[in-house]
């Protein structure tokens, strides 16, 4: 049994201080883990922090929590109940200080006022798991939730093939508008639906998200229900209340409900699978088994945690519910023995390459890993050899960099067919059909995010004036995952700010020559009217920097200039006055790609998406991390 290898002077008298918290804080509760009634020393102490204790998630949650935290004997759990108010969540915390927690773990009931507060905790030095709904920034330890409008899409096109190409009638239950949840469960739902012909929806609003007001609004509905082919709602609480309506008005037989969460127990989504009264279920993974998993890595100080976890969701109907069921409850056990794996490297088009190249050799021998790395040289066809020589061999897991996006479904259903799991790293793929599960999960940086972080460092940093800011954005590859996302993030946040406006874009292919290519073919073309450059990576924004101070226009004073990937170069232009800032995409990203692997081959379900750890560097604190750099 793995131990938390911990002391403390508070150790010998949690016991007493739990009792006077009980009787003292208003809705703050001991969950006692212990062993036939012993009470047994306690190495570490983790709080939970619960936004509210009304919605189904969050008791399924606690109950979770409960569970993994009863196979260890020395750890403890105690949990704060905030009822929706960001004031009294921010006095449960400060209370959980006080207690002397040794690792927070959150569901902000606000995810922009707890903000602050989860960074102070996280500045002070103890560990935060955020849980569900994710805050700005990544002044946490860790994130760990749905992606909750991936829910939705998913039983959007559940609902499309099922209906086939006659469509049908389809009546949304809607719960409570202010439910974030909800809210993005139905946004995916309608975002898949749309792009369906023959499909009518009929949006029926309840205001709670309750079994009994479910089942009081399908009665209510009965000429519409009647009509309707099939009843899509976003919890299993409300799909029980529209089973039961159904039975009530006979038309069981007649009408499908499709529903998310997909939780276990009875009455829940799966048992209402098994049981027929569900056509079929999006689980939605509650994340209490990985928030303890990864709290026991961060106590003890282990390589491989990752910044985010995005839970893996899965359509469950009456094929394959024994198969989810057997997953969900299998016992993970990693048996040390050495693991092989073939990794299908892009190329080393950058410095940014060689050190994520350099982090996964590394890693693999720390974790008793066998790799066997071939390098693609930005060549499709070179992976898709890599892949093939790979099922040959017989190895234990594929993992790949790809070059683009897309076109990889044929040597991947290849993979799958020899049984061999492939993880994306760095970048993702894209597949013609998501629930053939071609992939396993993807671990690498958030591209998307790194867009809008650079157009907020612009945003908070430039001032738009009265005129728009000239922009000039250089791309890198065509059809890669890291030029799509960054676009898109950077346009997001620049669509919120008026008064800058890209005027300019071209690829560089990441280069440092197609940086400078870039700058110099839109010179040759127009006089230099650009007050802003964004470049996709350092190696194109230090080509363009040569470039500008060839021509006598001065980076950073004449135009500011901001990149992704934080590498020692980047830092050292920074130094020098001419790159204005650089938002970080960590190549350092072995130690968790190992760790996935080695979890992944234990039998753990893996998550959707794994994100690595960045953060935003200008030049007012270059000097003081260019020396801490490991790329």
């Amino acid at each position: 049994m793995t131990k938390v290898i911990k002391t403390k002077w508070h150790i010998l008298c949690v016991l007493a201080m739990v009792l006077i918290m009980a009787m003292t804080i208003g809705g703050c509760h001991f969950i006692p883990i212990s062993d036939g009634g012993s009470k047994k020393g306690v190495a570490s102490i983790i709080g939970v922090s619960q936004a509210n204790m009304r919605e189904e998630w969050r008791v399924a949650l606690i109950n979770e929590l409960r569970e993994e935290t009863a196979k260890y004997e020395d750890i403890r759990i105690v949990t704060t109940d905030a009822t929706g108010s960001a004031a009294k969540q921010i006095q449960d915390i400060d209370n959980l200080i006080g207690f002397g927690m040794d690792l927070l773990i959150i569901s902000p009931c606000d995810e922009k006022m707890m903000g602050d507060k989860i960074k102070e905790v996280y500045d002070s030095g103890i560990p935060v798991i955020v849980m569900d709904r994710a805050v700005e920034g990544f002044d946490y330890t860790l994130y760990i939730g749905p992606d909750n409008e991936v829910i939705g899409q998913q039983a959007g096109s559940y609902i499309i093939d099922l209906l086939g190409e006659k469509g049908g009638d389809v009546v949304v239950l809607q719960g409570n508008p202010a439910s974030v949840q909800g809210t993005e469960r139905l946004s995916g739902f309608k975002s898949a639906i749309e792009k369906a012909s023959g499909i009518n929806l009929h949006e029926v609003y309840m205001g709670a998200e309750s079994k009994d007001a479910a089942y009081d609004m399908v009665i209510t509905a009965r000429k519409i229900v009647e009509e309707a082919d099939i009843i899509f709602t976003y919890s299993d609480n409300m799909a029980l209340g529209a089973c039961d309506a159904l039975r009530e008005l006979g038309l069981e037989s007649k009408v499908m409900i499709v529903d998310c969460d997909g939780f276990k127990g009875a009455d829940e989504g799966i048992d209402l699978v098994s049981q027929g009264r569900l056509k079929a279920t999006v689980s939605c993974p509650i994340g209490g088994k990985e928030a303890i998993d990864y709290a026991l890595s961060i106590l003890n100080n282990e390589s491989g945690v990752p910044k985010q976890v995005i839970l893996r969701s899965n359509i469950i109907d009456k094929g394959n519910v024994e198969e989810n069921l057997n997953r969900i409850n299998a016992d993970t056990v990693d048996d040390g023995r050495k693991i092989k794996v073939g990794y299908s490297q892009v190329g080393q088009e950058s410095n940014w390459r060689l050190a994520n190249t350099k982090s996964i050799e590394e890693s693999a021998k720390d974790f008793n890993i066998e790799l066997h790395m071939e390098i693609a040289d930005q060549s499709q066809e070179k992976q898709f050899e890599a892949i093939r020589s790979f099922i040959k061999e017989g190895v234990d897991v594929i993992v790949v960099s790809p070059v683009v996006e897309t076109g990889w479904d044929e040597v991947l259903r290849e993979a799958k067919a020899a049984g061999i799991p492939v993880i994306m790293s760095d970048r993702n793929v894209l597949v013609e059909n998501r629930e053939e599960n071609l992939t396993t999960t993807y671990l690498g940086a958030d591209f998307v995010e790194e867009g809008r972080r650079a157009m907020r460092w612009v945003r908070d940093n430039v001032d738009a004036g009265d005129g728009d800011k000239h922009i000039m954005e250089i791309m890198g590859n065509v059809g890669a995952s890291p030029t799509e996302e960054r676009d898109r993030g950077f346009r997001e946040i620049l669509a919120e700010n008026p008064g800058y406006d890209i005027t300019y874009s071209a690829y560089g292919d990441f280069t440092f020559d197609g940086g400078r290519k870039v700058v110099r073919e839109y010179l040759e073309n127009n006089e230099w009217d650009i007050d802003i450059i964004f470049s996709q990576n350092d190696d194109m924004a230090l080509g363009a920097i040569e470039e500008l101070k060839a021509h006598g226009i001065k980076p950073d004073d004449d135009v500011k200039i901001i990149s992704v990937d934080a590498t020692t170069e980047a830092f050292e232009a920074m130094v020098r006055g001419e790159l204005s800032c650089a938002v970080e995409c960590n190549p350092i990203i072995g130690p968790q790609l190992m760790k996935a692997i080695r979890d992944l081959c234990s039998g753990k379900q893996m998550p959707f998406r794994i994100i690595t750890d960045e953060k935003v560097y200008d030049q007012s604190v270059a000097e003081d991390y260019i020396r801490k750099r490991l790329y």
